[in-house]
């Protein structure tokens, strides 16, 4: 099922939006980097922490990776809303 459209989407979103052609060119490079052996066995050490930890498949926690090189369970907002280059 697709994700709802957002009523008031920032402006990256709003740009994707109303330029199919520059969506379509940035799709296929998403597909194309996240298709990279390096990003395939990052996706799959993380899948394999959480398969361990019991949470795969049910929501909850994310498996963040700390500065020592740890992983450990961290909320999706927290872990996805870090260094993301805001000023």
């Amino acid at each position: 099922m697709a994700p709802r459209r957002s009523s008031s989407p920032k402006s990256s979103a709003k740009y994707y939006r109303d330029n199919p052609d520059a969506r379509k060119k940035k799709k296929a490079y998403d597909t194309e980097y996240h298709d990279t052996p390096k990003r395939r066995a990052y996706r799959a050490a993380l899948a394999r922490k959480r398969r361990k930890e019991g949470v795969m498949g049910k929501g909850g926690k994310d498996m963040s990776h700390t500065k020592s090189g740890r992983m450990v369970p961290e909320s999706p907002s927290k872990n996805r809303a870090r260094n993301r280059g805001r000023k």
